[in-house]
């Protein structure tokens, strides 16, 4: 990606109107008199105004809880600890993080816009994770030397020696639900329900400050300057320089967008998300509240499409598996089953609402582990949820599953 954004630092000007989806060397450079940088970078007297140390800090607890989902080592109580660390608490492997007063915890689906007065729902999704680890310590951790089979829990190998997977008795693989179902309710959720809402950026007195340059207490930033900025950093904030993104730079919403810009079904996702935030920010500099929003609509809709895009592309994958390489499609499916978890916290742009409802999510879900889960799944049920998936959006089963 930075090849991209470096080969279009010469360009000066590209109106919103020139700009196609369908043309992956399309840059929005200025609209409506708004100039937006060629890298993501916006000071104030000579000093940068974007900050976003809390999204990198959640990022780099989530990577070390992932990470201790699959050291046999670790208890019930260490892993619910790094999940809900306490300020102080020796849970990580950096000292940073453990003097860190951030949890990824506190911010699974916590947006504003979605949970804010949805707590009975919130406090489902935290259970669900907190179940996660807890079945992955007391169910797969004891039968780690086990021979998986339907209704028992244990390890599976990759067909020519590949790589073991450790599984629930349903085939599950819990580390890598966890890991993407945290794609939905931290990243996504917290990018496109709660910074990107007007509900956030416009809270308060906000935007009477933005209009004044009223600082946020001793920071170079408006408050609604570090909203933007947050929600950056919730895809960009472990890249090495978030200013010009490379992609790739941790296992969770930033290394599945590198992964759909790849395919040649959706090149050119990546420029188009990461010029939206250029603008939006560049927007909210010029007090353009109409062209934010519109910004946030594409970011909205574009996160949206990868995480849909990537339910349907691992269902697909263990399809092509099943019967022939257990562990190879247990893999996929238990992602795939991740990413269809975290379609409920998607956002369909001018609605409050996501592209599939938490209860279409969930049948999805139960469907897969139903009888004995991915030992019993059907290529006919995974054709079924895909193209389901699909019909939401502007893609189709074919182009997402290859």
């Amino acid at each position: 990606m930075n090849k991209l954004v470096l080969g279009f630092a010469a360009l000066a000007t590209i109106t919103l109107s020139s700009c196609s989806s369908d043309d992956d060397t399309s840059v929005i450079i200025e609209t409506n008199n708004v100039s937006a940088p060629d890298t993501y970078v916006f000071e104030r007297d000579g000093n940068t105004t974007v900050s976003f140390s809390g999204q990198t800090t959640r990022i780099q607890m989530a990577q070390e809880i992932v990470s201790g989902l699959l050291d046999t080592a670790n208890t019930e109580t260490i892993l619910d600890n790094m999940f809900a660390h306490q300020e102080g608490a020796n849970d990580f492997s950096d000292a940073a993080l453990n003097a860190s007063n951030k949890s990824v915890r506190s911010k699974t689906a916590a947006s504003t816009d979605y949970y804010a007065a949805n707590t009975t729902d919130a406090a489902t999704i935290k259970a669900t994770f907190d179940f996660f680890i807890e079945e992955q310590v007391n169910t797969v951790f004891p039968n780690w030397d086990t021979d998986a089979s339907a209704g028992v829990a244990g390890s599976i190998q990759e067909a020519g020696g590949g790589s073991t997977r450790y599984v629930s008795e349903k085939g599950l693989e819990y580390n890598q639900a966890f890991a993407k179902g945290l794609i939905g309710a931290l990243m996504v959720d917290q990018i496109v329900n709660n910074y990107l809402s007007p509900a956030v950026l416009d809270a308060g007195d906000n935007r009477t400050n933005n209009d004044a340059d009223v600082l946020d207490g001793d920071s170079n930033y408006t408050t609604m300057e570090h909203k933007w900025d947050e929600a950056y950093g919730y895809l960009y904030g472990n890249e090495a320089n978030p200013a010009v993104p490379v992609l790739g730079a941790d296992n969770f919403l930033n290394k599945y967008l590198s992964r759909v810009e790849g395919d040649e079904d959706f090149a050119g996702i990546a420029m188009e998300i990461y010029n939206a935030f250029k603008l939006g920010r560049a927007a909210i500099v010029a007090k353009n509240y109409e062209l934010r929003d519109a910004q946030a609509n594409i970011i909205k809709e574009k996160i949206s499409e990868i995480i849909a895009i990537r339910a349907v592309y691992y269902l697909q994958q263990g399809k092509a598996d099943l019967g022939s390489d257990w562990a190879s499609a247990f893999h996929s499916l238990s992602e795939g089953y991740g990413f269809v978890y975290s379609l409920q916290f998607t956002r369909k742009p001018g609605t409050n609402a996501p592209y599939l409802s938490k209860d279409e999510v969930l049948f999805y879900t139960d469907s897969l582990m139903e009888g004995n889960g991915f030992w019993d799944i059907t290529q006919e049920t995974l054709d079924t949820i895909s193209n389901e998936i699909s019909a939401e959006f502007s893609f189709t089963t074919e182009q997402a599953g290859s």
